[in-house]
């Protein structure tokens, strides 16, 4: 076989196989925003050009949970030692709001915007693959899971673990770690009472299962709302859309309308705004 026939061999077998091998992944632009979604499937980071969020001043009946996650983010922005946080409690009262709204704060009032990193609960077994694209940003991060939870079936949480506190490999100094979830120890108790019941060594199996939260240096509460909370949440959002409706007494049909739904919360309070608008026609932009 001649020379001109190995060279064209050889070069019909690299081309087959750069069509069947997989391209390099994309490289991401820290700078083309200020919040992302990770993917797990693909390991890229989308681009988030608008942030679902309300303001951080109309979040009512959480002063005290305002404050301690506005501290410790703004101390992380610094460059300052700051915790990972859990935001724990009944559902629709503001956790993943306070997070969205606090990001949106300090980013306000600081030279270096941080970015928020959204992972879903279902991809935490790629958190070091996300860590390590994080790596190559000089930017603060904060990645955020929202709705954390884990079941008897699933040992992902000790992975979570491990990336909290850093196992062999430090975690990188840029980033902090912030989720929600309506369980305070991040597993139904149901999981926690079989181990007990199952286990040799009781009290070891359920230190094991409740010492993830252990891993948060701040544990934020967040407990159903009193009548007057709520109709004070409805009355910011009257106040800040612009809302004049004289037609009907709007404390009023709040109050049915929590009563409607079983129950008061932040989350009902702006379900009830919606409908408020819709009905009258009146469009919810912001000043």
């Amino acid at each position: 076989m001649e020379d001109k026939e190995i060279i064209l061999l050889l070069r019909r077998a690299v081309e087959t196989l750069e069509r069947i091998s997989p391209p390099p992944p994309e490289q991401t632009n820290f700078e083309a925003s200020n919040a992302f979604v990770w993917h797990a499937n693909t390991q890229l980071l989308e681009t988030v050009k608008t942030i679902n969020r309300v303001d951080f001043h109309l979040l009512k009946g959480i002063k005290q949970q305002q404050k301690v996650l506005l501290e410790n983010t703004t101390r992380f922005a610094q460059g300052l030692p700051a915790n990972n946080v859990l935001l724990w409690g009944a559902r629709g009262t503001g956790k993943s709001s306070l997070v969205k709204a606090t990001h949106a704060e300090v980013n306000n009032s600081i030279k270096h915007p941080l970015i928020l990193v959204e992972i879903h609960r279902d991809d935490l077994l790629s958190l070091p693959a996300l860590l390590k694209a994080v790596r190559k940003t000089k930017r603060r991060v904060l990645i955020f899971c929202d709705d954390l939870s884990f079941n008897n079936q699933d040992n992902s949480y000790k992975s979570l673990k491990t990336i909290l506190e850093g196992g062999i490999e430090e975690k990188p100094s840029n980033v902090i770690f912030y989720a929600t979830s309506n369980r305070r120890h991040l597993m139904p108790r149901e999981m926690i009472e079989n181990e007990q019941s199952s286990s040799i060594y009781p009290s070891e199996a359920i230190e094991e299962k409740v010492s993830l939260s252990d891993r948060f240096g701040v544990w934020l509460g967040f407990h159903n709302i009193d009548q007057k909370t709520y109709l004070d949440i409805v009355d910011s959002y009257v106040d800040y859309f612009n809302l004049e409706v004289r037609e009907v007494d709007i404390h009023a049909e709040a109050s049915e309308w929590a009563i409607t739904r079983g129950s008061r919360s932040g989350r009902v309070a702006w379900q009830f705004t919606q409908d408020l608008a819709g009905r009258f026609g009146k469009k919810l932009e912001k000043p």
